[in-house]
């Protein structure tokens, strides 16, 4: 079953700092080396890492930039079968500045160009597995059909209807009613504690039942950092609870979770089962300086889950 990631892939440009600075302020940063992520990619990535067949398609130009991260994803056992071209957009780069054991992402805009899928690549998509993505890639995706333009919220229904599932990372941005004709019928949307307070105003899952019966949503996951990660799916709520770590770096955590529960899910295991894994993914992540931090096979995984299991109370390892 291949699972299929759509998004961004990008030069992560690393920099720490004491204090992030204010308005009409300067500060001084210590450049750190930069690395090939994005978050999609870094999906992608873990998803591969743990033995997952894994596809990647984004949108970029045609830099030796662009030809370094293609390459990059090849090295890391993704595919790049369906890549698109545009040479006309920007490169493609994000700015990280670490502070305080947090970090601050400032992304170069790449527009909201379509995408338009191959007919291949349409085909490939309309068989059973995962989609994990995000609603600034749906929104532009199109295909032509025999039948017309095929785009949007309906390229996603009649995916769904082929079997492809969505896995949306919701990440910061939370969602609107206006995105909910994406968000239907998804297998998971994953929010962080910032998006879930954005999209529902409150801190608690198990106030929103009702919505995910309304629209048909399989599991809705709200990763809370270093306490874990919580799931409901309009009846059973479950958690999985963090670990004591040292703290290197944060970036990726997120994309970690995301890929080590897609490839759970590909390989059947409980939701349960799932979303304890996919923490112990993510909370190893961050012991490691990168984007790809999370990258590791599922036996180092579970390896490391079962080593701090058995640590005494209050231990900290890295």
């Amino acid at each position: 079953m291949t699972a299929f990631f759509i998004g961004d892939v990008a030069l992560d440009e690393y920099y720490t700092a004491d204090r992030w600075p204010g308005r009409a302020d300067k500060g001084m940063v210590q450049e750190l080396p930069a690395e090939i992520g994005g978050s999609i990619a870094n999906a992608a990535v873990v998803h591969a890492a743990l033995g997952g067949d894994t596809q990647f398609i984004s949108l970029l130009n045609d830099s030796p930039l662009s030809q370094r991260l293609i390459a990059d994803l090849g090295e890391n056992g993704v595919g790049a079968d369906h890549m698109l071209t545009d040479p006309t957009i920007p490169e493609s780069r994000n700015f990280i500045f670490l502070i305080d054991g947090e970090h601050v992402v400032l992304t170069v805009e790449m527009g909201e160009q379509p995408m338009w899928l191959a007919p291949q690549t349409l085909a490939a998509l309309r068989r059973p597995g995962f989609l994990y993505t995000t609603l600034y890639r749906v929104r532009r995706l199109h295909a032509r059909t025999d039948d017309g333009v095929l785009k949007q919220a309906d390229l996603l229904a009649d995916l769904c209807r082929h079997g492809r599932r969505a896995i949306f990372d919701l990440d910061v941005g939370g969602c609107t009613p206006e995105d909910m004709p994406y968000l239907t019928g998804a297998a998971v949307v994953i929010f962080n504690q910032v998006g879930f307070r954005a999209a529902f105003g409150h801190d608690d899952l198990s106030r929103i039942g009702g919505w995910i019966r309304d629209h048909d949503i399989g599991w809705v996951v709200r990763t809370m950092a270093a306490a874990g990660a919580e799931a409901f799916d309009g009846e059973t709520q479950e958690q999985a609870a963090g670990y004591a770590v040292n703290v290197v770096d944060v970036t990726g955590a997120g994309d970690t979770f995301g890929g080590a529960l897609t490839w759970c899910l590909t390989q059947g295991h409980p939701f349960a089962d799932a979303l304890d894994f996919s923490v112990a993914a993510a909370s190893r992540s961050v012991t490691v300086h990168g984007p790809r931090g999370g990258k590791a096979g599922a036996e180092m995984v579970l390896a490391w889950r079962e080593e701090r299991r058995c640590l005494p109370a209050g231990r900290i390892e890295g």
